[in-house]
């Protein structure tokens, strides 16, 4: 069985889109997940498998929440070593930033088209900042996330990729439920 996480993108926003944690456990449950736990309302899930291959288990997951709750849901799914090194290889380390919950961690579906991150490198924003490697973005909001402009919409358009983002003490307690 190997462990893995899901980040369900864009649920329960603002009362729309909702989905109960306890009602995705159980649907996670009836798909023979097991172990399975959520975090917290922004749709974060570690659970074990036995399949292997990520994109199947953010098929199944996807077209099983959008049967059940009547809306799709982008889900991209991590493994926790893939959680490790998002984490080790994070450029912004100031303690001080983490503790201010100025750092997150933007993940994408895919690796953007390379003609797309060229022109993305160039642009700056003003008390941001920001790191891509592979499908991640790495980003500091001096002012926090709740007023970045470089935000997961600006970034999925600005990429053409599917993008969901979550703060630094998010990934490091999926880390800990993991273990």
């Amino acid at each position: 069985m190997n462990t893995y996480i899901a980040f369900l993108r864009g649920i329960n926003v603002s009362g729309k889109r909702k989905v109960p944690m306890v009602e995705l456990r159980i649907l996670c449950e009836r798909l023979k997940l097991q172990d399975v736990k959520t975090y917290i309302q922004s749709g974060n899930i570690v659970f074990k498998s036995s399949l292997v291959q990520t994109e199947e288990l953010e098929d199944l997951l996807s077209n099983e929440i959008e049967k059940y709750f009547g809306f799709e849901v982008p889900v991209i799914i991590k493994t926790v070593d893939d959680l490790n090194e998002i984490i080790n290889q994070n450029p912004f380390i100031s303690q001080e930033d983490i503790e201010a919950n100025k750092v997150y961690f933007v993940l994408l579906n895919k690796i953007p088209a390379n003609e797309l991150l060229v022109k993305f490198n160039t642009e700056t924003f003003k008390n941001e900042e920001c790191s891509i490697v592979d499908t991640r973005v790495y980003l500091k909001c001096a002012l926090g996330y709740g007023k970045a402009k470089l935000n997961n919409n600006l970034i999925e358009r600005k990429l053409k990729v599917l993008a969901t983002t979550r703060n630094y003490r998010t990934m490091n307690k999926l880390i800990e439920l993991c273990n």
